[in-house]
């Protein structure tokens, strides 16, 4: 059974049918408006690993129902905030891992959904510092959840290890959806409109 529904994103009408072509995507869950086109897309540049497929589509849907500033809880935004709130968690614990995994995968969900965003806050090098943050924090909880899981220790170490090809993935992906340039009042009313002209 789990053969035949990871079978389905392969075909290219079930890619199609999920596009949201820069305005409203069709009315299905959101867990198939974005796992379709993820997985299409890593497909698309080789990455055959479906657990790692099922991780990428899922950040989308984590940080939908969340605030950047929920990591650290101090108001505060950003690598450096979400640094300090995984050090300051004791070494070793459980609680450590999850941080790194959340403040990880934040850091990979504001590169790859909203690159625009994070160029305009922090410069054109501030992909490149959140892909190295996201990175540093897949391989933490990679290692402080392997003595209790292995499995999924080596999935936090395939993804700090594929960030880029996660982040790629998933700017491709949110693009179909947000259009080119989601965090301006420009790029905002051209979707609007667009949803309006469908």
């Amino acid at each position: 059974m789990a053969g035949a529904v990871h079978a389905r994103p392969e075909a290219g009408v079930a890619v199609e049918a999920v596009r949201g072509h820069g305005g409203a995507p069709a009315a299905l869950p959101l867990t198939l408006l974005w796992y379709v086109p993820v997985r299409a897309e890593l497909r698309a540049r080789g990455e055959q690993d479906i657990p790692l497929a099922d991780f990428t589509a899922s950040i989308p849907l984590a940080f939908l129902r969340t605030t950047a500033t929920e990591v650290g809880r101090t108001g505060e935004r950003g690598i450096v905030a979400w640094w300090r709130a995984v050090v300051g968690l004791p070494a070793g614990s459980r609680v450590r891992a999850e941080r790194a995994s959340r403040c990880g995968a934040l850091a990979l969900w504001w590169s790859g959904c909203f690159p625009q965003h994070v160029e305009r806050r922090g410069g054109r090098g501030m992909i490149r510092a959140y892909l190295d943050f996201g990175a540093t924090m897949l391989s933490e909880t990679a290692r402080l959840v392997e003595g209790y899981s292995v499995t999924l220790s080596a999935l936090y170490r395939r993804a700090a290890e594929r960030i880029e090809l996660m982040r790629d993935s998933l700017q491709a992906a949110s693009a179909d959806y947000l259009g080119p340039d989601a965090h301006t009042t420009e790029g905002r009313l051209e979707r609007y409109l667009r949803r309006l002209a469908n």
